[in-house]
């Protein structure tokens, strides 16, 4: 019982973080054009800017990995993190 509990919690945890990380995201989206909030849209993107192609002539497979961190969305994920202990 306590590894599924474990599963369980992992998996709130993961999902509390996504959830950080979508909603951090859209708040500096939103505050890049407040002047004062600007800075919460200050980040960095890495990753494939280009995409991966594979042609197997029966199947095309396009694949893109772009990872956008900015200041809100480590917010978020400081936040996400607070609200899982809390629970």
């Amino acid at each position: 019982m306590a590894s599924s509990r474990n599963i369980k919690n992992k998996w709130t945890l993961f999902f509390l973080i996504l959830a950080g990380i979508v909603l951090g995201g859209f708040l500096g989206s939103l505050a890049e054009d407040v002047k004062f909030l600007s800075w919460l849209n200050f980040g960095y993107a890495f990753g494939m800017k280009t995409p991966t192609e594979l042609d197997l002539k029966v199947i095309f497979l396009q694949i893109q990995i772009l990872l956008d961190i900015t200041v809100a969305s480590l917010l978020g994920i400081v936040i996400a993190i607070f609200v899982y202990r809390k629970i």
